[in-house]
C-alpha cells in the first residue's frame, strides 16, 4: 500500500480516519433507542417495558455478534466480513425507519445490533494493515470511539427526533450507515497470510443463549421484579449455559475464544476491567440523564429535556477524545501500567463531583467532562495491552471478547442505576427520592475502587518486580502523538521480545 517512494498511499492514509469513522458510526446507531423509548412507546401504543425491546434488543444481537465476527475476521475472509456486517446495519437502519410498526422496528434495531461486532475487526485491521508506528495509536482511539459514540447518540437523536420526528433519527442512522459500509469498501484491505479455521457454532450458540439470558435479566428485572421466579429460573439458566461455554470452550480444537489466554494476567487484567468499568461508565451516565430531565418540583431536578439532558453528554464524548492525547504522555512519564489506575482514580472524581455539585447544569457538564477523560483513559489501554499479549491470530476473537464484556458491564450499570431509584421510590409515586441518586453514586465510587485496586493489584501478581519492568518497557509509548497531524502518526506499537 505504499508507492515506490516509500510513502503510504492516500488509501493507507484514509485507512484509520474510515475506521475510526466506523466504529463511531456503530456507538452513535447503538445508543440511538435508549432517548426514544418514551417516544416509540407512545407512536407504537405499547408499554414502556416492551419500548425497551428496542435497546434491549441491540445489545442482546450485539453480544452474540462480536465474538462471532471476531473469530470469522481472524481468518482470511475479515474484509468480507466486515463489509457484510456494515450492509446488515444498513438494511437494519432502513427497516428500524421505515413506519411498518413496532414489529419491524425491533427487527431492525436488532440487526443494527450485528455492527457492534464491526469494532474488534477494525482494530485487527489496523493492527495488521497499518506500520508498527502508527497502528498504536490508531487502536487506542478505535477503543475509544465506543465511548464517545454513546455520548453523541443521545444528542443527535433527541434533537433530529425533536425535530423531525421519531423516525428520522433512524434515517439518519441509514445515511451515516450507508456512508460507512462505501467508504469501507474503497479502502479496507484484504486480510493475507491468515489460515481458515471452522467456526465454533456450537460455542457461538451457547454463548449466544447464555448472554441473552444474562442481559435479559438485567434489563427486565425491574420490571419483572428482582424477586420473581422468573427472574431467578431466567439468571440460573444463564449460570449453567455460561458454565457449559467453558467447558466446551476449553475442549474445543477451535474455540470462539480462547479462554486460556485469561492465563495471561495482562488480558485478564483488562477483561476484568473492562467489564466492571462498563459498569461504573453506564452508572454514572444513566444518573446524569435521568437526573437532569426530573421535573424541579420534586425539589432536586432540572427539568430538562432529552435535548438537554443529550447535550449534556457531549463533554463526555469530546474529552473522552482528548484523552487520546494524554495516554501517551502518562505513559511515557510513568508507565502503562499505571494509566489504568489513574483512569478509574479520574472516573471516581467524578462521581465524587456528582455526589457534592450536581444542582445547576454546568456542575454536571463539568461532572461528565471529568467522567470522559477517566473513562477515555481506561478504555484507550485496553486493547493495546491485549494486542501486545495474544498471537496475531488471536487479536480479533480477544478483542472481541474484551467488547462483549463491556457490553454486559454497560447493561449491568443501567440496570443497577435502575434498582437503586426504585428502592426509593415510595408506593404510589412515579419518581425516586433524592438519597436514591446519592446511594447510587456511592455504589459508583464502590465500583471505580473496586475496578482501580484490580488493575494494581491483579498485574502485580503475575511477575516479579524484574519482569514487570521489563513490561512496562515493552509497553512503551511515544508522547510524541500529540505533536504529529492526524494521518501521519508515529507511535511505537506494542512490540514484542521477538519482534526487537
Amino acid at each position: 500500500m505504499h508507492t515506490q517512494t516509500g510513502r503510504p498511499t492516500r488509501r493507507q492514509r484514509a485507512l484509520v480516519p474510515v475506521l475510526v469513522f466506523l466504529g463511531t458510526v456503530v456507538a452513535v446507531i447503538s445508543s440511538l433507542g435508549a432517548p426514544l423509548i418514551p417516544t416509540i412507546a407512545t407512536a407504537d401504543h405499547v408499554s414502556l417495558a416492551e419500548a425497551q425491546w428496542s435497546l434491549t434488543i441491540t445489545m442482546l444481537v450485539g453480544a452474540v455478534a462480536t465474538p462471532v465476527l471476531g473469530r470469522l475476521g481472524d481468518g482470511p475472509g475479515r474484509r468480507t466480513v466486515t463489509l457484510v456486517a456494515a450492509a446488515v446495519v444498513v438494511l437494519g437502519s432502513v427497516l428500524a425507519a421505515l413506519p411498518l410498526g413496532f414489529g419491524w422496528l425491533v427487527a431492525g434495531r436488532g440487526l443494527q445490533g450485528v455492527g457492534l461486532g464491526l469494532t474488534p475487526l477494525a482494530i485487527a485491521t489496523a493492527r495488521d494493515s497499518l506500520p508498527a508506528a502508527a497502528s498504536r495509536s490508531a487502536v487506542a482511539l478505535l477503543s475509544i470511539t465506543t465511548v464517545a459514540g454513546v455520548g453523541l447518540g443521545y444528542p443527535i437523536t433527541g434533537l433530529i427526533a425533536q425535530s423531525f420526528g421519531i423516525h428520522a433519527g433512524f434515517w439518519f442512522g441509514a445515511v451515516i450507515s450507508a456512508l460507512a459500509l462505501v467508504l469501507a469498501a474503497l479502502v479496507l484491505p484484504p486480510a493475507t497470510g491468515r489460515v481458515r479455521h471452522p467456526l465454533d457454532t456450537a460455542g457461538a450458540v451457547l454463548l449466544g443463549l447464555a448472554l441473552a439470558g444474562l442481559l435479559l435479566v438485567l434489563s427486565e428485572g425491574e420490571t419483572w421484579g428482582w424477586a420473581s421466579s422468573r427472574l431467578w429460573v431466567v439468571a440460573a439458566a444463564a449460570v449453567l449455559l455460561i458454565a457449559g461455554w467453558i467447558r466446551h470452550e476449553l475442549r474445543t480444537a477451535h474455540p470462539l475464544v480462547e479462554l486460556r489466554t485469561l492465563a495471561n494476567r495482562t488480558v485478564l487484567t483488562a477483561d476484568v476491567a473492562g467489564l466492571v468499568a462498563g459498569v461504573g461508565m453506564y452508572l454514572l451516565m444513566s444518573l446524569v440523564i435521568r437526573y437532569v430531565q426530573t421535573p424541579v418540583s420534586t425539589g432536586y431536578g432540572l427539568g430538562g429535556s432529552v435535548v438537554v439532558a443529550g447535550l449534556v453528554l457531549l463533554p463526555f464524548s469530546v474529552l473522552s477524545v482528548l484523552s487520546s492525547k494524554v495516554v501517551p504522555v502518562l505513559a511515557r512519564r510513568t508507565s502503562t501500567a499505571l494509566v489504568l489506575p489513574l483512569g478509574c482514580a479520574v472516573s471516581l472524581v467524578s462521581v465524587l463531583l456528582f455526589l457534592s455539585a450536581r444542582s445547576r447544569l454546568w456542575e454536571l457538564v463539568v461532572v461528565m467532562a471529568v467522567a470522559g477523560l477517566g473513562v477515555g483513559c481506561t478504555f484507550a489501554v485496553m486493547p493495546g495491552l491485549i494486542v501486545a499479549a495474544v498471537p496475531a491470530d488471536e487479536v480479533g476473537s480477544a478483542v472481541s471478547f474484551n467488547q462483549v464484556l463491556r457490553y454486559v458491564g454497560y447493561s449491568t450499570g443501567s440496570a443497577l442505576c435502575g434498582a437503586v431509584l426504585q428502592a426509593h421510590t415510595a408506593p404510589g409515586r412515579l419518581l425516586p427520592a433524592d438519597s436514591g441518586y446519592r446511594d447510587a453514586a456511592l455504589l459508583s465510587c464502590a465500583v471505580w475502587v473496586v475496578v482501580g485496586l484490580v488493575t494494581i493489584v491483579l498485574p502485580r501478581r503475575s511477575a516479579p518486580a524484574a519482569d514487570r519492568a521489563s513490561v512496562d518497557e515493552e509497553l512503551m509509548v511515544d508522547e510524541s502523538i500529540a505533536d504529529i497531524a492526524p494521518g501521519e502518526a508515529e507511535v511505537p506499537v506494542l512490540h514484542t521480545r521477538a519482534e526487537r
